[in-house]
Parts: structure tokens; sequence; C-alpha cells
């Protein structure tokens, strides 16, 4: 355990280093949530569907703060350095190489993001789930609140509290990952899509809405802000599928099935089925709509990817490359994710750093409206 470490109890961490264009960008535009029902081809399924996530809440962001005189070697210093440290030692292989052309300032608020959803997830899937209670999420939900007051626990969340007093960072996505979490320890059926958005929202499209006000969107962007959020929540979105897609066997070993139930049902399919691991011509066709949908998300993501600052555009163009390769490989196994795991290497994954990059460049028509 660590020890109990508190600033003063209206303490000031680091500097507010908000960029103007971004700050003036969240006021102007509201973000409304989703509601665009779109049925993915050959499919009478919404894919997008009419759930308040309060996304506007988000888009507003904590534009209150005020400049805090600047502090010596803090915690919250050093708590960036062990960040970037767990970063690179538990990231996916394109992920921290792909931050590098962020600025410093913005590297270690991603990281501190990223360490702090990797330990919420870590509550529930890690090596001492087999102790988790309600009592915990809560325990972890009050040290959150301190975080964002500005009292962090460790070095680690002093990390995250200096993020929030340097970037517009709103505590919703975070209070509803840890939701996420409740929902992972209470349900392992999912009876429609309509209950899988939710959940995929709350543990991944929710890191979406963390990471916008830290990468911030590019002073000459074309479009609104509206749509640089939502595409920020629907990648969250494609990349759980695809996490879901991936670990159907994995899941299936601890009793879970995410998968909606409706439309196993469509397909003459059932928990059965996929605890019995036999990959059928139902099956097949099954995953090739879940496949379908996923890539769905994915090219809705794209039309934020680019319109983001040019320096924070490469991180979300690699995540965008390595998921789909993620769907591409479970194709390659026959759709076969019931016996095996779909694998990207880590040799494919640095190579995908270079298209990233590519994708990444700043557009000519990128300011033409």
């Amino acid at each position: 355990m660590f020890r109990t470490l508190s600033f003063t109890s209206k303490p000031c961490i680091g500097r507010l280093h908000v960029p103007e264009s971004m700050l003036t960008t969240v006021r102007a535009q509201v973000v409304a949530a989703p509601k665009i029902p779109v049925a993915f081809p050959g499919s009478t399924k919404q894919c997008i569907l009419d759930i308040d996530l309060g996304v506007h809440e988000v888009a507003k962001g904590n534009l209150g703060q005020t400049t805090c005189p600047p502090r010596q070697a803090t915690l919250g210093n050093r708590g960036s350095i062990l960040c970037s440290s767990v970063t690179l030692t538990i990231s996916a292989g394109s992920f921290a190489p792909s931050t590098l052309l962020m600025t410093k300032e913005r590297q270690k608020a991603i990281w501190a993001i990223y360490v702090w959803c990797r330990r919420t997830d870590e509550l529930v899937d890690g090596p001492n789930a087999g102790y988790m209670s309600s009592a915990v999420l809560e325990r972890w939900e009050d040290r959150l609140e301190d975080i964002f007051e500005g009292r962090p626990y460790d070095m680690l969340d002093a990390a995250l509290s200096d993020t929030v007093f340097n970037f517009p960072l709103d505590i919703k996505p975070f209070r509803d990952m840890i939701e996420g979490m409740r929902m992972d320890t209470r349900k392992s059926r999912y009876k429609s899509f309509q209950e899988l958005y939710l959940y995929c929202y709350y543990v991944a499209g929710t890191v979406g809405l963390m990471s916008v006000p830290v990468m911030g969107i590019a002073p000459e962007s074309s479009v609104s802000a509206h749509t640089i959020y939502n595409a920020a929540l629907y990648l969250g979105i494609g990349n759980q599928l695809t996490n879901i897609l991936r670990d159907v066997g994995e899941d299936a070993s601890r009793g879970r099935v995410y998968l909606p139930q409706d439309e196993l049902a469509q397909f003459g399919l059932s928990d059965k089925d996929v605890f019995s691991r036999k990959v059928t011509d139902a099956w097949r066709d099954f995953m090739k709509e879940q496949i379908i949908r996923a890539r769905f998300f994915f090219n809705l993501a794209e039309e934020g990817a680019s319109q983001l600052d040019k320096d924070s555009r490469w991180p979300v163009w690699s995540s965008l490359i390595l998921y789909r390769k993620i769907l591409d490989a479970i194709e390659e196994n026959g759709y076969d994710n019931l016996t095996k795991r779909a694998y990207v290497g880590r040799t494919k994954k640095l190579l995908t750093l270079p298209l990233a990059y590519s994708r990444a460049l700043p557009r000519p028509d990128l300011s033409h409206h």
C-alpha cells in the first residue's frame, strides 16, 4: 500500500496551459449525445442508439480554472515520470511511440489518463479481482474526487491531478468508467446491442472523451467540436467492440458472453454455441456482421481524427489502424475467435506507425469550409 499523501486543502497543482483556441471551441460548441439511428449493411440492427450519454457536459470541460503559481519539484512531476515508465511497460507496441510528437505537457497528461484507466480496469480484471467489491469501487470513486480536488493519494494520482489542473477535463467520463466496472461486476450477459452499447461507452467511449481536451482541436478545423467529441466516443466504442470480438473465447472461459443475446438468436445461436467453441457457418455469418459494425464505428471516428491538433493525431490514427488489423486477424483465422485469439505481432504494430503518421499529416483541405 502507498502512504497517504496530500497537498493543502485548496492546492494549486501546476500551471494552466490550455490553448485559447481549444477553450474558445469548447465554449462555443455544445456537444449533444449521439442520436443518429443508422443500420449497417445487410442488417436491421442499429449502430448508433438514442441514448443520452451527457456528452455535452464533458464538452463544457473544466473551464473555470485559474493559473496557479509554479511549484518546485512536485509530486505530480515525479508521478508523470512514473506514469511514462508504466505506459512504456504495459502499453500496446504502437501507443507509446506514437505519442512522441505531442508536446511534453500533453504527453504527460495522456500517459496519466492511460495509467488511471488501466488501474481502474485492473480492479475488476487484475490479479486482485477476487477481492473486488462495491466498497472497493466506492473508495476508488472517492479517491477520484480527491484527485480532482488536488488531494492525490500517491504519485500516479498526482500525475492525474496535474493533468486536471492543466487541461479542461470533466470528471464525468472518469466516474462513468467506474460505473462500467460496476456493470462488469453485476452483468455477464447483454440482451441487446443497446445494452452492450452502453457498456462500451462506460468502459471505452469514456476514454475518448477524457482525451480530447488534452489532445486539442486544430485551430483550422473545419468541423464542429460536436463532431470531434462524437468521433472520439465512436473510436472508443469501436475499440471495445473489437476487444470483445477478439476475446470471445477467453471471456467464455470466465462464464461471460459480451455479445447481444437477441442477435445470437437471430442466427440460431445461443450461449451454448459459445461455450461449445465450435465454429459453424452460422457463427461465421454472425461474426461477419459484428465485424461490419465495429468497422462502421471506426469509419465514423476518422471524421474527427484529422481535426485534432496536428501534434496529437498520430496516436489516434495508430489506434484506428491497429484495431482494424485485429478485425482483419479474426477474418484471417476463419472467424475462429472461440479457440484462437486474434493477434497483431509487435513487428506489425510497429509497421503501423509510418502509415499512421502519413494519415496524421495535415490535409490541404482541413481549413476549407
